[in-house]
């Protein structure tokens, strides 16, 4: 499962690596083109999830895809899960829809409350968890646009 996981993003690397513009117009030598180092790291993932995919295949494990199966279900994969989605909501929907520094703020309170209540080891106190996640969240996003707009000059989408 972790070869696919490797070699998908791997060929995707390597083919926007091949089609970005090359700036030939400019005079810009090849070696400098922006898509060079993409697609080595492309080239270099993709070999590795096929390394791994080949290793995977070869070897016999007895109950492997109801193992893996079993896995899934776990707690530790719902927590993973929740990242992944946390992670994609910030990205893809936040990101460009309100202020970076409001997409941060958001995803740093959502995440804390999610981890320290409904997926917490233990109980937890939801006041003390929301003035926690509140907190760290506004001292986080502030941090964040404070270093990166500020001080480096960078321009947050």
């Amino acid at each position: 499962m972790t070869a696919f996981v490797l070699v998908a993003p791997g060929l995707a690397v390597i083919y926007l690596s091949r089609t970005m513009p090359r700036l030939e117009a400019r005079r810009i030598h090849p070696a400098t083109i922006p898509g060079l180092v993409p697609l080595f790291l492309g080239i270099g993932l993709t070999c590795c999830g096929g390394l791994l995919l080949w290793r995977s295949w070869r070897i016999e494990a007895l109950g492997g895809w109801q193992n893996l199966f079993d896995l899934l279900k776990t707690r530790e994969a719902l927590r993973i899960g929740v990242v992944l989605g946390l992670a994609l909501i910030h990205t893809l929907v936040l990101v460009g829809l309100i202020p970076f520094w409001a997409a941060a703020m958001l995803f740093i309170f959502a995440f804390i409350m999610i981890f320290e209540t409904w997926l917490s080891e233990g109980p937890a106190e939801p006041l003390k968890s929301f003035c926690w996640a509140l907190t760290i969240a506004v001292v986080g996003g502030g941090g964040i646009y404070l270093v990166f707009e500020r001080i480096f000059l960078v321009r947050l989408p």
